[in-house]
């Protein structure tokens, strides 16, 4: 055991801290134990952990795509999860808390995936501890603390167990089990949530080496004790699972056989397991050379996607991934616009998974469609589980931001151009992009004085805009699907009905008359909640022209919300980066987080001056800025190719490995 509990820190902030070799571009670190603090959360794709700064504190665990509702008949919103991860030590018969402790710091390491911390109590002992959600383990997570005495002393500590408010019948139980001639004693907690009564069931258990001096008993909360000598050291784990009754029938027994398991199979090769599967979502990283202010923030973007989703799970991220309940856990345009596009260069796992949550939600989207006398597939603005719409109906985005529905479809395509699948393409792909396209048919309406085509009605890309016709991004991405559905039918051989390509061809897309796209049809210089006509330069590619671009550009950037959604100045920078304006688009990059910024790691708020970390939409704006932008990657109907881009002058090197299907490695030099 002595050696499972190697934890890095470093004694800088993590906000100033210098470069110190490229180990330490991969941790952020905190030491200010009375400063402010948002904490930053530890995720597997399955659970995510907010470790907190008391020691050993657990703020929640969440739970994904596990829903009820926050009250009777409410809109659906994700579940916390019982917490097993708490740990409560007391030392001489006091307890450790933050009144008694010196030398306090904590590290991310992003390469690990852990969350690390260490101080020394009361000049009694030097305590250190490390929380992961196990990557290998989709449902479980583990804590590996390590005691040092510094004099004589006796060491207790509990595990008590946190079933949040949303839950009711509630009940705990001990069970115990020979593992390899072991009693290992684990607690299992369960409860039922409030109103739509999901199961719910939490398990967890010490592991430690046999220890003649070791007591454990329980008393409804497990409990350890041992006597220290001066220069002692003991090392114990705390292994925990959440289940629910949305991913097994028998989420009780589950929890315990996920416990079971671990223990069996040891710390070091649960661990040994998490680190190998760390390292090869790392084989896709982005590399900076000249600017660690940059790095840091890029990788732990990239970190932070990671950490939110898993191939093969079928389900997508929400905007506040695994760290919190923000937007109820539901899934928005959020996905495909922000989130996917650089999952889609970066992990092709990822990319599939995202994609088969849209897929597996087809007939939901269609019964919504004819719910509101439309054809095809009509996707929900904000989707739970079942893919039903969610959003609040105190806000008009659920009925009328109609563009999602263009987004998924035009995502379909994308992952088609990127993967080469035609058979996924035949059976999942085109099945969805064909009823997109029958939606926009139904959806539009024709113009008889000159034939064009518009959408009338809908809440815009920026939503300060309700009740508009001919917004030009809904517009122009309802282009860019049926156009993409008319390519995805010609390669599965399929004969695509006239009409889409006559509607993509007309659609209105309004103008001033300099030439500036218009917003939609009567807008006239109001302030903007977040970027939309730029949209249609990227990622839509419907403007090309560089003076346009460029048009659009200088008349949009003044009239954005400054606390509006971070994105905005992420795609505005990368549109500079490809008109071969650097140092602009580095000006906006940084704009796109640094005032989101929240001390000590950087965890990243929607809005400028914001409090609610992490927004994980955010994180795919700046990385889509340096991916797309910067780097100059784009997926074409032919594959990746690298267009013309200029770096920041102070950046020397951009390198990006594990690019695609075939794990590329792209570079962009200064010049």
């Amino acid at each position: 055991m002595k050696n499972l509990f190697i934890v890095f820190f470093c004694l800088v902030s993590v906000l100033a801290i210098k470069a110190n070799g490229q180990e330490s571009l991969w941790k952020i670190q905190a030491v200010d134990y009375q400063g402010t603090y948002y904490g930053a959360a530890v995720a597997n794709g399955g659970i995510g952990i907010l470790p907190w700064k008391e020691p050993f504190s657990v703020r929640h665990v969440m739970l994904n795509h596990v829903f009820d509702a926050a009250a009777p008949q409410d809109v659906s919103r994700v579940l916390r999860g019982i917490n097993p991860f708490n740990l409560q030590m007391q030392i001489d018969g006091q307890g450790v808390s933050g009144d008694n402790i010196s030398g306090w710091g904590q590290c991310i390491d992003m390469k690990a995936a852990t969350h690390d911390t260490h101080f020394t109590y009361g000049g009694k002992a030097d305590i250190s501890y490390s929380i992961c959600a196990l990557r290998n383990m989709p449902y479980a997570g583990l804590v590996r603390v390590e005691v040092a005495a510094l004099e004589d002393m006796y060491l207790s500590v509990e595990n008590p167990i946190e079933v949040p408010d949303e839950y009711k019948n509630s009940g705990s139980k001990q069970v115990s089990v020979n593992v390899d001639g072991n009693e290992l004693k684990i607690v299992r907690t369960w409860a039922l949530s409030k109103y739509r009564e999901q199961k719910v069931s939490a398990s967890s258990a010490f592991i430690y080496d046999k220890n003649p001096n070791l007591q454990q008993q329980y008393d409804g909360t497990n409990r350890i004790a041992i006597s220290l000598k001066k220069g002692d050291k003991f090392s114990f784990a705390l292994l925990g699972s959440v289940c629910t009754g949305r991913d097994f029938i028998d989420p009780y027994n589950e929890s315990d056989r996920e416990v079971i398991y671990g223990a069996k199979e040891g710390l070091n090769r649960l661990m040994d397991g998490h680190r190998k599967l760390w390292n090869e979502l790392w084989e896709g990283d982005i590399m900076i050379e000249g600017d660690d202010e940059a790095q840091r923030a890029v990788r732990f973007a990239l970190y932070n996607l990671y950490s939110n989703a898993r191939k093969g799970s079928r389900l997508s991220i929400s905007p506040f991934g695994l760290s919190a309940q923000g937007y109820n856990g539901h899934i928005f345009w959020d996905t495909e616009l922000w989130m996917y596009p650089p999952m889609l260069f970066m992990n092709q796992g990822i990319a599939r998974t995202m994609m088969d949550y849209r897929t597996d939600r087809l007939e939901a989207a269609c019964q919504r469609a004819l719910s509101y006398g439309y054809e095809g597939a009509m996707f929900p603005w904000e989707s739970d589980d079942a893919g039903e719409e969610s959003c609040p109906t105190w806000a008009l985005t659920g009925a009328f931001e109609h563009h999602i529905t263009a987004d998924i479809a035009i995502a379909a395509w994308n992952y088609y151009c990127m993967s080469g699948d035609k058979r996924w393409l035949r059976e999942e792909g085109f099945p969805l992009m064909e009823k997109v396209a029958e939606f926009w048919v139904s959806r539009v309406e024709k113009n008889n004085e000159d034939g064009s085509y518009s959408i009338r009605n809908v809440v815009c890309a920026d939503e300060y805009a309700e009740g508009v016709d001919d917004n030009a991004f809904t517009n122009g991405a309802a282009m860019r699907a049926l156009q993409d559905a008319a390519k995805a039918a010609a390669v599965c051989g399929v004969k695509a009905p006239a009409i889409w390509k006559e509607i993509a061809s007309k659609l209105r897309i309004p103008k001033f008359e300099n030439g500036v796209t218009m917003e939609y049809e009567g807008y006239n210089g109001q302030a903007i909640k977040q970027a939309d006509a730029n949209l249609l330069v990227y990622p839509l590619n419907l403007i090309t022209r560089p003076e346009e671009i460029r048009k659009d550009l200088e008349y949009y950037e003044d009239k954005i919300d400054k606390t509006g959604p971070a994105m905005s100045f992420s795609v505005l920078a990368l549109q500079y980066a490809r008109l071969g304006e650097g140092d602009k688009a580095y000006e906006l990059f940084v704009q796109s987080f640094r005032p989101n910024q929240l001390p000590p790691f950087g965890v990243i708020s929607e809005g400028a001056g914001g409090t609610n970390p992490y927004f994980v939409t955010g994180a795919g704006g700046l990385l889509q800025t340096v991916i797309n932008g910067f780097c100059g990657l784009e997926v074409t109907d032919n594959g990746i190719k690298q267009l013309f881009s200029k770096l920041p002058k102070h950046w020397k090197k951009l390198t990006i490995t594990g690019v695609g299907p075939d794990r590329k490695t792209y570079v962009r030099m200064q010049k």
